[in-house]
């Protein structure tokens, strides 16, 4: 009977976790506790999870998780499960904070590969954070969720509310950038994952022999790309090399060779300019129209090599 009255009384949420790409990375120093201080502009794009978030009254605090991968979905492989899977840490990490006793289910539709640069485990912990937030309304106020989102990780707190935005510090300072122009990319990643860590142990190792990030160079570039004429192609494309710069994109290539091969293809099939999307493997190449990009991930198929597929950037906040 009890059960019967919990489930009448359950509340349910439906979210849409988008992944991101960056425009752009610059690693500005290190903290003393190891965390990196960089500074990006990330771009939400379509390729999404889904994720439906229940709540309903319990005597004690509980998460119940299932996911499963999306029929259209492409490289997905390798997902974490059960506790350390980040939707359910932001779950439980919610609950813990609002003290409240409530069941949470949440079952997860997955699209965005793993390992892959592009934000997909951050972004479901967002949604879970985002849908929470709606779900159970005074939970916790803005700044405590905003710290709680940071907890869970550098990008989390961008997906609490994901729009073209310039990122400081360690993930915690966010700028939204109006305005963000709908783009055509092609993601392209060689079936390879590459973690978040070695690649910053990597370029770690790097970093005597490096010149210094400039701090601000990543949103100048962007704006003076954003302000070109559109009809100076020449240009256009000479900015967005400057723009798509990703200061970990050395470190990424040495642990993954790929990298460079599936980039100097996306260029040879047209791209206007090719970015790393965070630390990698995943790359991202700009193409100036859709029918462009389609035709590069027709070449991409018929090598065969990786995965390859097309997506679009987000309108802005």
């Amino acid at each position: 009977m009890a059960e019967a009255a919990a489930q009448s009384s359950a509340m349910r949420r439906r979210e849409t976790a988008c992944a991101k790409v960056n425009f752009g990375l610059r690693v500005l120093g290190r903290r003393a506790d190891g965390y990196h201080l960089i500074e990006s502009v990330l771009v939400p794009v379509d390729l999404a999870d889904e994720i439906s978030v229940e709540v309903a009254p319990s005597r004690d605090s509980r998460v119940d998780f299932e996911c499963r991968v999306a029929p259209d979905a492409e490289g997905v492989e390798g997902f974490p499960e059960g506790k350390s899977n980040l939707a359910v840490q932001a779950a439980d990490a919610f609950l813990k904070e609002s003290r409240r006793p409530l069941a949470v289910s949440l079952r997860l539709l997955k699209r965005i590969p793993v390992a892959a640069g592009l934000g997909g485990g951050s972004s479901d912990a967002g949604a879970v954070l985002r849908a929470l937030d709606a779900l159970v309304p005074g939970a916790l106020a803005p700044h405590q969720l905003a710290s709680l989102a940071l907890s869970l990780g550098a990008d989390v707190p961008f997906f609490l509310a994901p729009g073209a935005a310039r990122v400081e510090g360690v993930g915690e300072r966010l700028s939204p950038i109006r305005g963000f122009p709908e783009l055509s990319l092609v993601l392209a990643n060689p079936g390879e994952g590459l973690s978040t860590g070695s690649v910053f142990e990597a370029w770690d190792s790097l970093a005597p022999a490096l010149t210094a990030a400039d701090p601000g160079s990543t949103l100048r570039s962007l704006s003076d790309w954003l302000g070109l004429d559109p009809g100076d192609s020449a240009r256009r494309k000479l900015r967005l090399r400057e723009v798509l710069e990703n200061d970990l994109e050395e470190s990424a290539r040495r642990l993954c060779p790929s990298i460079d091969r599936i980039q100097r293809a996306l260029l040879e099939w047209g791209a206007d300019g090719v970015g790393l999307s965070g630390s990698g493997a995943t790359s991202f190449g700009v193409f100036a129209s859709e029918s462009k990009a389609k035709e590069a991930i027709r070449q991409f198929a018929l090598r065969g090599d990786g995965w390859a597929r097309l997506a679009r950037t987000l309108p802005g906040r």
